[in-house]
């Protein structure tokens, strides 16, 4: 197994849209935000007026990181 070239888990599956889901990690991270199952092209418009154009801009967004972690800790404090 060589780094990211390895397809998508079927896990992961459910959590993407129909055509990425024999995708290489590699391919879904270089993808619009729309390849997450729930979002649409009009999501991907709106989120690239923050300057997020793909699933790794998104998940490497310091704000939506900060709102996981908070998010996290709210449940450990629970």
């Amino acid at each position: 197994m060589k780094g990211n070239a390895l397809a998508v888990s079927v896990e992961l599956g459910k959590a993407l849209d129909k055509s990425y889901e024999n995708a290489s990690l590699d391919e879904v991270l270089a993808a619009p935000p729309s390849a997450l199952a729930g979002l649409t092209d009009k999501h991907d418009e709106l989120l690239a007026g923050l300057g997020i154009k793909t699933v790794r801009d998104l998940g490497s967004n310091k704000f939506f990181a900060t709102a996981g972690v908070l998010v996290a800790l709210a449940g450990k404090a629970d």
